[in-house]
C-alpha cells in the first residue's frame, strides 16, 4: 500500500547537529565515521567506529550509539536487532521531540515490515487523531493484519473524506474491506466514486454489477450491464458468467437466475445449451419448480438426452404432477437412462399416486 524508506540521512552526526545537542566530542566523531561508511555501504568500518566508543547508562550519548547502531543493522537486513536497539531508543527519550517522533515511526516501520501488527498500533495509535497518509495507511494496514477489519474501515474512511483526490487504491481498499463485512450499500457507493473517476473501465462496472447481485438487487446487476453496453463497452462472456455463478457462491440461486435470464433475453449472453441447463437448476434451487421444469422440458425435447428427460422427471414428480412425471420417465428410459433409477422414481411415483387415492376414497366415505 505504500512504499518503505530506508531513512539514514538523520544519523548520527546529523541528528546531533539538527537537534543542537551538546555530545562527547568522541562519541560525536564515532558517530559521524559511522554515518559516512554506512552511507558507502562500509559495513565494518561503520560497525567499527561504532564499537570504539561507550555512553554512559541513561545518557544521550547511549541512545545515539544504539540509534546508529539500529540504522546500521536496518541496512543490513537484520530487522529484529535494529527493532530491538531502536525500541531502546524510543523507550529512553532522551532525543528531543522531533527526533522521538520520526524515531517511534520508523520503529513502526520496522515492525510492520517484520508483521509485528500489534506494536504498529500500540506505537501510532495515539498519534492517529492528528495522523497524515502514512501512519493512516499503516494503522489500516496492522489492523488487517490483526484481523480487524472493522478498525481498519473507519480509518480509511477518514483519510479519503478528508482527501477527496486520495489514490485510487484507498477507494479501492474501502470497496474490498465493506464488501468483506457485507456491507453491500457502502461498497457500492465507493465502487460508484471509482467509477466516476474511470467511466470507461470495464472492470469497474462489473465489479459494480457484482456488488449489486451480492446484496440481492439482481435488477440493479442488470442495468448497469445494460448501461456499461450502452458506452460502448464489452464484457467478456466468462465475466457474465462468473457474475451468474456469484450469486449461486453467495446462495442467492433466485437472484441468479433472474440475472441470467435477463442477459439471455437481452442478448448480453448467447444462449447455449450450458447456459440455459444452468438458469434451470438455479430455478430449481431457489425452489422455482415451475420455471425449471419448463426450461428442462425443452431442454429435453431438444437433446433427447436421458439425463435431461430424468431431471424433469423429478421436477414433475416434485410438484405432484404424477402423469407428467411418468411421461417423463418413460422418455428416459427410451434414451438410456439408469433402469434402477428409472424404476425408484416410478415405484415412488405410484406409490404417492395410490396413496392419494386411498386418502380421496377415505375422505368421500
Amino acid at each position: 500500500m505504500y512504499r518503505l524508506v530506508l531513512l539514514i540521512a538523520l544519523c548520527a552526526a546529523g541528528a546531533v547537529q539538527a537537534a543542537d545537542l551538546t555530545v562527547d566530542p568522541a562519541v560525536f566523531r564515532a558517530l559521524d565515521s559511522a554515518q559516512a561508511a554506512q552511507k558507502n555501504a562500509d559495513y565494518s568500518a561503520a560497525q567499527r567506529a561504532l564499537d570504539s566508543v561507550t555512553g554512559a547508562p541513561g545518557s544521550l550519548e547511549e541512545s545515539l550509539l544504539w540509534r546508529s547502531r539500529a540504522y546500521l543493522a536496518w541496512a543490513q537486513g537484520q530487522n529484529a536487532q535494529a527493532i530491538e536497539l531502536l525500541d531502546k531508543v524510543v523507550q529512553g527519550g532522551k532525543l528531543d521531540a522531533g527526533l522521538q517522533a520520526e524515531e517511534r515511526l520508523n520503529l513502526a516501520r520496522l515492525n510492520l515490515i517484520e508483521q509485528r501488527y500489534a506494536r504498529v498500533v500500540a506505537l501510532l495509535a495515539p498519534q492517529q487523531a492528528s495522523a497524515g497518509e502514512e501512519v493512516l495507511q499503516m494503522l489500516v494496514q496492522a489492523h488487517q493484519g490483526l484481523g480487524q477489519p472493522a478498525k481498519a474501515l473507519p480509518l480509511a474512511e477518514r483519510y479519503v473524506q478528508a482527501n477527496p483526490s486520495a489514490a485510487d487504491s484507498w477507494l479501492q481498499f474501502l470497496v474490498a474491506m465493506n464488501a468483506d463485512l457485507k456491507r453491500y450499500a457502502m461498497a457500492e457507493r465507493w465502487q460508484r466514486q471509482l467509477l466516476a473517476r474511470q467511466p470507461n473501465e470495464v472492470k469497474g462496472w462489473r465489479q459494480l454489477a457484482a456488488l449489486q447481485q451480492l446484496s440481492g438487487q439482481h435488477d440493479k446487476a442488470l442495468a448497469t450491464l445494460r448501461a456499461a453496453y450502452q458506452k460502448g463497452l464489452r464484457f467478456s462472456e466468462g465475466e457474465l458468467d462468473n457474475l451468474v455463478l456469484l450469486a449461486g457462491a453467495a446462495d442467492q440461486p433466485w437472484q441468479g437466475a433472474k440475472l441470467l435470464s435477463g442477459m439471455l433475453e437481452q442478448g448480453l449472453l448467447p444462449r447455449t445449451s450450458a447456459r440455459e441447463e444452468r438458469l434451470g437448476l438455479l430455478w430449481w434451487q431457489a425452489r422455482e419448480r415451475q420455471q425449471a421444469a419448463q426450461i428442462y422440458r425443452e431442454l429435453a425435447a431438444r437433446s433427447g438426452s436421458a439425463k435431461h428427460w430424468l431431471q424433469l422427471a423429478q421436477l414433475e414428480l416434485e410438484q405432484a404432477r404424477w402423469q407428467a412425471g411418468l411421461d417423463a420417465l418413460r422418455h428416459a428410459e427410451r434414451a438410456g437412462a439408469e433402469r434402477s433409477k428409472v424404476r425408484a422414481w416410478r415405484n415412488w411415483a405410484e406409490s404417492e399416486m395410490s396413496f392419494q387415492r386411498e386418502k380421496r376414497v377415505a375422505s368421500a366415505g
